[in-house]
């Protein structure tokens, strides 16, 4: 007879099906052949995998968009995206940073195009989409200058009026990111925390499996090695090329282990509400845990949310019943923040 005792739990699975499980491959081993051991990007090759989608003046799907430069010689824009079927409602402002590990994809690609039209129908919400400067071309901190930069520009009523619908309520600012776009919703959120707005508030960070990291290998980052979208070669790749050239490489930097030995004190700012969103299969899953940890014992206002059996980057597969569900659960977390905030 079994010991019942002793008998262990299944384990949860990966669950993602074959159409997933291809589109991964692929985008994995274009990614992988185009980072070069010289710390140089090959960007003719992405080409491949890079699909652009133009902004839409007219709504398709119940969104409309269109872009907004903000300093071109930067070629630092974004794109906005505005639910047609809410012109009438007071909005929250959605800032989104994308994903790509500081050195690929923009708000123009397919996924996060889609991604973002499903953000503003869904919440509803206005969101701006920020194109900053990649790496390894443009080092730290140009990323984080950039995004913080949007919120400087949106913070002036003229460009304000210009850029946005009149009923995008920016005393309703959220800051949302997936993997590096999580780790500048942070560190963008900490910046804002300290600068004198005249009209914006940043009142949530949404933190879709930040990415974050340092010089220690956690358990998941060796348990997990080979599960989809990041590897431990990649993720090092990736912060070589980021922090500034001369400077000594140390993943323990308080931009990269954002909650380590040279952690910034939170503790004394208002920080906003923040949701960090943690996947079962992704190997930067306890450096997110401990985020989520440190902003409590910071005295932050902090929920976590898990998908047990999803990869790295799950939800801009629509395809998957999750990324529905984390569309739903971010809707949750700004309307329930938003509620405690004046309408326009």
């Amino acid at each position: 007879m079994e010991d019942t005792a002793n008998a262990k739990s299944p384990q949860p699975s990966l669950a993602l099906p074959w159409r997933t499980r291809i589109a991964v491959s692929i985008l994995s081993a274009v990614t992988d052949a185009s980072c070069r051991k010289n710390g140089t990007v090959n960007r003719r090759l992405l080409n491949i995998v890079d699909f652009r989608s133009p902004a839409t003046s007219k709504s398709y799907n119940g969104v409309a968009s269109h872009d907004v430069v903000v300093d071109e010689a930067r070629k630092l824009w974004f794109r906005v995206y505005v639910p047609t079927q809410h012109t009438g409602e007071d909005l929250p402002v959605i800032v989104f940073f994308h994903g790509g590990g500081f050195v690929f994809l923009s708000p123009d690609v397919l996924i996060y195009d889609a991604v973002c039209r499903r953000f503003a129908r869904k919440v509803p919400a206005v969101v701006v989409s920020v194109n900053y400067r990649l790496a390894p071309e443009h080092r730290y901190p140009a990323q984080h200058d950039d995004c913080f930069d949007v919120l400087k520009f949106l913070d002036n009523e003229e460009n304000r009026s210009k850029s946005l619908p009149e009923n995008a309520n920016l005393l309703r600012c959220f800051l949302a990111g997936d993997s590096a776009g999580g780790n500048l919703a942070h560190h963008v959120a900490q910046r804002a925390c300290e600068f004198n707005f005249r009209r914006l508030k940043v009142i949530g960070v949404v933190a879709i499996q930040p990415f974050f990291g340092g010089e220690e290998r956690t358990d998941s980052e060796t348990r997990l090695e080979g599960t989809p979208i990041v590897s431990m070669k990649r993720t090092d790749w990736i912060w070589k090329v980021f922090l500034p050239e001369g400077e000594e490489f140390n993943r323990d930097h308080p931009i990269i282990n954002v909650s380590g030995p040279k952690a910034v004190d939170i503790s004394k700012i208002e920080f906003p509400a923040t949701m960090v969103v943690v996947g079962g299969f992704d190997i930067l899953q306890d450096w997110q845990k401990r985020y989520y940890e440190w902003l409590k014992k910071s005295g932050k206002e902090a929920y976590l949310v898990e998908y047990p059996t999803m990869c790295h980057a799950f939800y801009i597969f629509p395809e998957l019943p999750e990324s529905g569900q984390l569309i739903a659960q971010v809707k949750d977390f700004i309307h329930k923040i938003s509620s405690n905030v004046a309408t326009l």
